[in-house]
């Protein structure tokens, strides 16, 4: 019978594929990493046919592993990493390397486009404030210092469509994806025709924008010899990966909120209206379910400030962990525990790539403040936890504010697999926190999504119901207090250093 339904994450660290039945159980999952470029400070990039490669390899991992014949999948759907810009020529084929999310270099385009149209008018059109992690403003900044590969552009596509395209041919996104572009009208879920005419962009550009639950393309003879698949296998909208993984564990109704700790974290909160922030603080965009909207603050170096004191700093921990074969994170997070709550002083901003909510400052960096001889590895690490949570919890206060108050948040992501960042989760939020047997993050929503396009399933509540289990709750215990008078520190210290970042960005550019 046709109802397995396979998700593919493209994440900014790797590429991920899951094959579930309907019930939620995994039959069979695999990854594959590919590199990120830093060609300059606070620029990232990635190729796009590294993505490509790495999908095919996941693919034909869980086909091989799973042992189901490629018939009996029923529907694909797609997610990943949002507002990347891939350009393609008129042939079809990758012109330059995919700028990301993370990247800041676009600081001086989305100043030009607040002065084009106005910030108000901004907000009015397409529901948030232009930022240097979105899309338009990329585009931008091709045409100002690539004018040759400018000229060449054929099509514009995100991460996840990119994928969709090298499966099909076919040139689609979907709602929640678009809605990060500064591109798209979200109110009314479709392209603005104001904004492109606004910066110039040719509609033909764009790919045709569906809902994320309807099937918008089909596996081709090409990329099924590839990968393994049916040729005429159903490819659904799916979502950007902050709206799948939200609908992975359950978050469909208005009240619900979820906090993803992933490469990024995130606070996301659903609701049944277009709601809109009145200093587009929080972003708001499309959920994968039609019909409805989600709220979303975004800390850009949560799961990514650990990843990179792993691989800066944490080399001994590493080799450990290879020896008892464990992950790397895992001996981190218990050497951590140790350090009392506060790590003694230690405070960590983790804005290695530049900040979002509530700061949205392309220039603020990380830092370690209040450092002295009685700090040691395990207090860094612990002060990393930490630090995430309070930039969170920044985001939560947003939420608050606009009249959403929970009574308990649903956690997810690699980060929530540690029982100490969820405590501190827990104590920092002043929460409860809820985690769900699908700890697969985004692609799992993906392939939740799939199956309500395939009709495995009646509905989007139909799927939660019959996929989606509560496991465990964490209660904020003795411990908020304590973060409660650091979060104060925390939250002092961004306004004492704000000047010095655009300083030192000034100092960096000008010796680089």
């Amino acid at each position: 019978m046709s109802n397995h339904l396979i998700g593919i994450d493209i994440g900014t660290t790797g590429a991920k594929t899951l094959l579930i039945t309907p019930d939620g159980s995994i039959v069979a999952k695999a990854s594959h990493e590919y590199p990120m470029d830093t060609p300059r400070p606070t620029w990232t990039e990635q190729n796009p046919d590294d993505w490509w490669q790495a999908t095919v390899t996941t693919i034909r991992s869980v086909i091989e592993r799973s042992g189901i014949h490629p018939k009996d999948v029923a529907s694909i759907g797609l997610t990943g990493q949002m507002h990347g810009l891939v350009l393609l020529d008129r042939s079809g084929r990758v012109l330059r390397p995919c700028i990301l999310w993370n990247d800041q270099r676009t600081v001086a385009e989305c100043d030009e486009i607040r002065e084009m149209v106005g910030k108000s008018n901004l907000i009015r059109l397409t529901g948030n404030d232009v930022l240097p992690g979105f899309t338009a403003p990329k585009l931008l900044w091709v045409k100002k210092n690539e004018p040759v590969i400018y000229e060449k552009i054929g099509k514009l596509l995100l991460p996840k469509d990119f994928i969709r395209y090298c499966l099909s041919g076919s040139y689609a996104s979907e709602v929640s994806d678009a809605s990060g572009t500064s591109l798209f009208d979200v109110q009314h879920r479709r392209w603005s025709a104001d904004l492109l005419a606004a910066l110039e962009v040719p509609g033909v550009w764009l790919p045709t924008v569906t809902e994320s639950i309807e099937c918008s393309a089909v596996v081709s003879r090409e990329a099924a010899r590839a990968t393994g698949l049916l040729e005429g296998t159903p490819i659904v909208g799916g979502g950007g990966d902050q709206a799948a993984q939200a609908f992975g564990v359950g978050i469909v109704e208005e009240g619900l909120i979820s906090a993803t700790l992933g490469t990024s974290g995130v606070i996301f909160a659903a609701s049944n209206t277009y709601r809109v922030e009145p200093e587009a603080l929080l972003h708001s965009f499309c959920h994968a379910i039609p019909g409805m909207w989600h709220l979303m603050g975004v800390t850009l170096s949560a799961g990514g400030s650990l990843r990179w004191y792993r691989d800066t700093f944490a080399e001994v921990e590493r080799l450990r962990a290879e020896e008892l074969g464990l992950d790397p994170y895992e001996i981190l997070s218990e050497e951590a525990k140790d350090i009392p709550p506060g790590s003694e002083g230690l405070l960590f901003l983790p804005y290695l790539s530049g900040e979002r909510t509530p700061i949205n400052d392309p220039y603020a960096r990380g830092v370690f403040f209040g450092i002295s001889l009685r700090h040691t590895k395990h207090h860094f690490v612990r002060s990393i936890l930490e630090g995430v949570a309070y930039s969170l919890r920044d985001s939560l206060a947003l939420v608050n504010q606009i009249g959403v108050h929970p009574k308990e948040i649903i956690v997810s992501g690699g980060g929530a697999r540690s029982d100490l960042w969820r405590q501190i989760m827990a104590d920092v939020l002043g929460l409860p926190l809820l985690t769900t047997n699908s700890e697969e993050g985004a692609a799992f929503g993906a392939a939740l999504l799939a199956g309500v396009g395939a009709q495995v399933y009646p509905s989007p509540t139909d799927a939660i119901r019959s996929a989606v289990k509560k496991k465990t709750k964490i209660r904020p215990s003795q411990n908020g207090k304590i973060y409660q008078d650091y979060y104060q520190q925390y939250h002092a210290l961004y306004q004492a250093l704000k000047g010095n970042f655009v300083s030192l960005e000034n100092v960096v550019n000008t010796n680089f």
